[in-house]
């Protein structure tokens, strides 16, 4: 009898997961997919171009509020756990829902669910969402072209269109986004390597996607999405931590497994962390990680029109993802807005619209911050409408994209710019030679 499977999940680790080890296996099967976490996901199915032919129909994706109707009205055996940057506290909430259910609860391992490559893969991941993975990634594919090497990327999944479509996307120009019609969130992981003469790859079937990297590639980088380990096998890892929220290293998931499996673990952001915050995750990653490599580094943050704050009522756009499900309380935008003498951080919240003024019912702990929503068209339009009827004398964009490419914005606005730069001896190329890779 084949047991039947439900995966929890936010479109992304749940369908790589289901295709490395569910698709196909006749042991197996998938009754349906639970999302959360990212809007308008739930409704559609994961398509049988994609599930293969023993789901001629495809697979379901309900919302997750469903789940427990869904363990009973279809006979689920085992619940899968498969997204991320979750406290552990919530994880085991959910295991004690899906085990009262009466239904048995599983979180897959690396063995059962990385991707062997036939080239060097270097993986970059982190304890949280926002610690600074991409300019972490950003320098590393920049230190291996610099010794001749040729690199490609391969991104977290973020597969929120046409699914078969998005089977397997390169990108190497900026014209490639919008041949893609990214969403922002999208156009955050990838605008930053094509900018910079990089290629990117990413999609749903993450070995279709390794194998096409693999024909180019002298070495492939994973650049990790929220806090999830990485879906290849790794010849290095690198771990980002964040002094920012000391502590949380060691209570969500999988950022604690991220931070168990690094070779090196790099300590971000210490040019605007407090000293007690840099202690304590410093001692915790001696805790768990004592073999580890500590890289102590720095994000310094720079913007192309520092008059548009200086004395300026300003909103500040920041990083979605990292103010909702990341739950900072301020980005790069916020710090160079303090720093640079601000007159006003102005309240986004009485001039938000539609799907803005829903994600802050979900998220009430945003504040003063307008997070750069845009997970399809409709939000993309409530995010510009909102950023034009909020009354203030400029807008400071901490996202790492040119919002300007996509938004129409009728006020003054400034980029907001930060690369990584490592402090002492231990680097990133220093490791990375150490390993053999540079």
């Amino acid at each position: 009898m084949r047991r039947n499977v439900l995966i929890m999940g936010a479109a992304g680790r749940d369908f790589h997961n289901f295709n490395v080890f569910f698709r196909g296996n006749e042991n197996y099967n998938v009754v349906a997919f639970t999302a959360t976490q990212i809007p308008n996901i739930f409704g559609r199915s994961y398509p049988t171009e994609l599930a293969g032919k023993l789901y001629p129909e495809g697979i379901k994706i309900y919302e997750e509020k469903e789940l427990v109707d869904l363990i009973k009205r279809l006979k689920v055996d085992e619940v899968v756990f498969a997204y991320s940057d979750v406290t552990f506290e919530y994880v085991m909430t959910k295991a004690s829902i899906v085990n009262a259910a009466g239904a048995s609860f599983k979180l897959m391992g690396a063995a059962e669910t990385m991707i062997k490559s036939i080239k060097p893969v270097i993986a970059v991941l982190a304890v949280r969402t926002g610690c600074g993975k991409s300019q972490t990634s950003r320098k590393i594919v920049k230190l291996l072209q610099d010794a001749g090497k040729k690199v490609v990327a391969i991104r977290h999944p973020m597969p929120y269109g046409d699914l078969v479509k998005q089977k397997v996307q390169r990108y190497a120009t900026l014209a490639d986004l919008d041949k893609y019609e990214c969403t922002i969130e999208e156009r955050e992981e990838y605008e930053p390597h094509v900018a910079k003469g990089g290629i990117i790859y990413a999609g749903v079937d993450y070995e279709a996607i390794l194998r096409e990297a693999e024909k180019e590639a002298d070495i492939i980088l994973w650049d990790g999405g929220n806090n999830d380990t990485s879906f290849y096998k790794a010849d290095l890892t690198f771990t980002v931590a964040d002094p920012h929220r000391p502590g949380h290293e060691m209570r969500y998931y999988p950022g604690n497994t991220s931070l168990r499996m690094a070779d090196a673990v790099i300590i971000n952001k210490i040019d605007s962390a407090d000293p007690e915050g840099i202690i304590t995750v410093r001692n915790n990653i001696q805790t768990v990680n004592p073999n580890a490599v500590v890289i102590e580094a720095a994000s310094p943050i720079t913007v192309d029109k520092p008059e548009l704050i200086t004395n300026k009522r300003v909103l500040v756009v920041e990083d979605g993802p990292t103010l909702t499900h990341g739950e900072m309380k301020y980005g790069a935008g916020t710090v160079i807005a303090r720093k640079l003498g601000a007159k006003e951080l102005i309240d986004p919240r009485p001039f938000t619209v539609k799907s803005i003024s829903e994600t802050f019912k979900k998220y009430p702990n945003i504040g003063v911050l307008l997070p750069a929503m845009g997970y399809g068209d409709e939000q993309i339009k409530d995010l510009e409408e909102t950023i034009n009827k909020t009354d203030c004398d400029s807008v400071v964009i901490g996202t790492p994209i040119d919002l300007g490419r996509i938004l129409k914005i009728n006020k003054p606005s400034t980029r907001v710019m930060y690369e990584l730069q490592e402090i002492g001896t231990n680097t990133l190329e220093s490791v990375m030679k150490s390993k053999g890779l540079l």
